[in-house]
C-alpha cells in the first residue's frame, strides 16, 4: 500500500433510505454496495443518490450472492428491530424480522478472510435485554466466532438534533486480542447506560475490544421549534377544531395543565405527543420539553408523532410532517421527499440520525483506519 491507507469503502446491509450512507459520506466514506428488502425504501434512497441503481440490490439478505458483493473496509448492519423493541413484538433475535441478523452473519462467514476488517451494527436498546439478555450475548458471540472483537456503546440522537432517540452501536474489528472489559464499564453514562454495563459485566468471557471513544456532545434541552415547518394557521394540515378538541379531551390531567399553560403564553410554543392505549382508553401523552420523542415507523396506533402548537389563547394540532421527521434525523432540506406521507414517515422513522453516524465515523471508524494496517486481499469481486 506504499504507506497509504486503502479507500474507506463500505458495504451496507439493511440500507433503508440511505441515512447511514449520508452520515458516513460526510466523514469521507464511500458506499460500494447496498442492500435492503424494501422497494419503498429504495425509492427514497434513489431519489437522493442518483447512482443507487449501480450498487443497490433489493432482495432478502439470505438471497444475496457473494459474487455481487465487493470487498470493503467496513460493513454496516442496521438489522430489523421489531422483534427486539418494546414497541414491537419482543419475539427476539430469532423472530421473523430481527432474525435477518443471521443473514448478515452468513455473508461474513462465507466471505471468510475476505470479509471486511471492520463492522458496525446498530439497533434499539431492547437488543440489550431481549430474552433477558440472551439475544445480545448470542449476537456478540456469533461475531466473535467470525474473528471480530467487539466494543459496544449507546448514543442518543438528542446530542445532535432535538429528538430523544437512544440507540446501541457495536463496532467489531478482526484479528484483535480481547482486553480488560473494565475499560468499557467505566465509561460515562453518555456512552453506556446501566443496561449496557450490566450486559457487558454479565458477558466478560466474550471477546471485547475496548476502544478510545471521546465524550459525545451534551444532550440538547431545546430545539423542537427550530425544525417545525413554517405554515399558515389556515394550512389544511392543521386539524379541524373538532379533532383538536377530541384530542385535548384525551390528554391526561398533568399533561392537560401543561398544554393550558402553553396556550396562555404570549408566544407560540411547540410540543410533540403520541396516542397511547392506557387502561383500555386512548390517551394523548404530551412531552414536557422542547424535544421530540423517538421517531417510529408510521404504522400501528402509536406509530405517528403529533405536534401541538399553543399560545396567545390558541391551541392547534396536527401530524408531524415528513420534512420535520427528516430534520429530526439530521437530514438536509435538499433531500427530496417525493413519496406519500406514510411511506416517508416510515422511511425516516425507521432510519438513523445522520450526524450521530458522522460523529461515530469521525471519532471511532476513521481513527481505526488511520492507525491500523487494513489491506484488502483482492481488488476484485469475491467469487
Amino acid at each position: 500500500m506504499n504507506g497509504q491507507h486503502p479507500p474507506k469503502t463500505v458495504v451496507e446491509y439493511f440500507a433503508g433510505i440511505g441515512l447511514v450512507r449520508m452520515g458516513l459520506e460526510d466523514a469521507g466514506w464511500q458506499v460500494v454496495f447496498a442492500n435492503d428488502f424494501s422497494e419503498k425504501k429504495y425509492e427514497m434512497y434513489a431519489d437522493f443518490f442518483p447512482n443507487a441503481a449501480q450498487h443497490y440490490v433489493i432482495d432478502d439478505i439470505f438471497n444475496l450472492s457473494l459474487s455481487n458483493i465487493p470487498q470493503a473496509i467496513l460493513a454496516t448492519c442496521s438489522f430489523p428491530c421489531i422483534d427486539l423493541s418494546l414497541a414491537g413484538n419482543m419475539n427476539g433475535i430469532d423472530g421473523n424480522h430481527s432474525s435477518a441478523f443471521w443473514g448478515f452473519v452468513r455473508i461474513l462467514q462465507q466471505q471468510g478472510m475476505l470479509s471486511p476488517p471492520l463492522i458496525m451494527l446498530e439497533n434499539v436498546p431492547g437488543w440489550l435485554y431481549s430474552n433477558k439478555g440472551a439475544d445480545f450475548r448470542v449476537t456478540v458471540q456469533a461475531l466473535n466466532q467470525l474473528g471480530y472483537a467487539c466494543d459496544v456503546f449507546t448514543l442518543d440522537a438528542r446530542r445532535f438534533t432535538p429528538q430523544s432517540r437512544l440507540r446501541v452501536f457495536l463496532i467489531g474489528q478482526k484479528t484483535r486480542d480481547s482486553s480488560d472489559t473494565d475499560i468499557i464499564l467505566v465509561r460515562p453514562k453518555a456512552l453506556a447506560n446501566n443496561q449496557l454495563k450490566e450486559r457487558v459485566l454479565a458477558n466478560r468471557d466474550l471477546n471485547w475490544l475496548p476502544l478510545e471513544i471521546p465524550h459525545p456532545p451534551p444532550l440538547k434541552t431545546s430545539g423542537l421549534a427550530t425544525i417545525v415547518e413554517d405554515m399558515s394557521d389556515d394550512d389544511d394540515r392543521w386539524w379541524p377544531e373538532f379533532q383538536t378538541q377530541r384530542h385535548i379531551a384525551m390528554i391526561a390531567s398533568s399533561h392537560y395543565q401543561r398544554v393550558m399553560q402553553m396556550a396562555q403564553g404570549d408566544e407560540f410554543s411547540y410540543r410533540t405527543f403520541f396516542r397511547r392505549r392506557r387502561q383500555d382508553q386512548q390517551r394523548a401523552e404530551v412531552r414536557h420539553d422542547d424535544i421530540a420523542g423517538c421517531l417510529r415507523t408510521a404504522v400501528g396506533g402509536s406509530g405517528k408523532q403529533f405536534l401541538v402548537k399553543a399560545g396567545r389563547g390558541v391551541i392547534k394540532m396536527r401530524t408531524m410532517t415528513p420534512r420535520e421527521y427528516a430534520r429530526l434525523q439530521g437530514v438536509p432540506d435538499h433531500y427530496p421527499i417525493n413519496v406519500t406521507g406514510v411511506q416517508a414517515l416510515t422511511g425516516f422513522g425507521d432510519a438513523v440520525c445522520v450526524p450521530a453516524i458522522t460523529w461515530i465515523a469521525q471519532n471511532i471508524l476513521n481513527p481505526l483506519v488511520e492507525t491500523q494496517s487494513f489491506e484488502l486481499l483482492s481488488p476484485v469481486l469475491i467469487r
